[in-house]
């Protein structure tokens, strides 16, 4: 009981702050696959005369499935575009602020309870910011969906963040961070070792394909991606 009064007076101490809010940036990129290539093209390219604003190059299982994120997306020798979504959330610098004067006046319960806080907030409204792209693309969950559903991902599609086994390269946040010109639209930045700061923020790509599902890259695959990565 204790520990439950405790969360609900940071959470209220959060609500009051006007520095730590939920937002995002969010855009829609035409693009194709190429092998493992993803290629991402400008959003007010014509058709037939598309220019690649980024590319990425993802890694692919050598076992189990052999998956690779780049087929979840239409190959481009087939002459039809694809779409990719993408975007990065954040709760504000506001939590750094009041977790320093937690820290300040020996309240270091309230700034672990702070941190926490943080980061699954910030991961929430990540999983509603993809909800609410799924709405957009036309698949919206269908009536009757519960939270477990949520929680277990039983829904079309998959978001996939760099660092994470499917896409171990947290360099290619950088990509990810000009295509969206997150300093301009979002008080993030990306720190020397390409983290996020403030730390309660998300980056995602979302893709739409129906088989999509989460994966996990072995050292081995890792070893391989990083090794033709550079030889590119």
């Amino acid at each position: 009981i204790e520990l439950h009064d405790s969360v609900r007076r940071v959470e209220d101490l959060m609500l009051a702050q006007e520095d730590i809010k939920a937002n995002a940036v969010l855009k829609f990129f035409p693009c194709n696959s190429d092998g493992q290539r993803i290629l991402v093209y400008g959003p007010d390219d014509k058709p037939g005369d598309r220019n690649v604003l980024e590319e990425f190059y993802m890694g692919r299982q050598s076992q189990r499935d052999g998956l690779c994120l780049a087929d979840y997306l239409l190959p481009q020798i087939g002459g039809q575009v694809d779409y990719v979504g993408m975007f990065v959330t954040s709760i504000g610098n506001g939590v750094r602020a009041l977790a320093e004067k937690f820290m300040a006046d020996g309240e270091f319960l309230n700034s672990h309870i702070l941190s926490a806080l943080s980061l699954e907030s910030a991961e929430a409204f990540a999983e509603y910011l993809h909800q609410q792209i799924r709405q957009m693309w036309g698949f919206g969950d269908p009536a009757g969906t519960t939270p477990q559903d949520l929680f277990r991902t039983q829904y079309r599609g998959k978001r996939f963040s760099f660092g994470y086994p499917a896409c171990p390269r947290l360099e290619d946040q950088e990509q990810l961070f000009r295509l969206l010109d997150v300093s301009a639209n979002l008080d993030v930045e990306l720190t020397e070792g390409y983290m996020m700061d403030p730390e309660s923020s998300v980056s995602a790509l979302v893709f739409h394909h129906p088989d999509a599902k989460y994966f996990q890259l072995s050292e081995r695959d890792i070893e391989r991606l990083e090794q033709e990565f550079s030889q590119r």
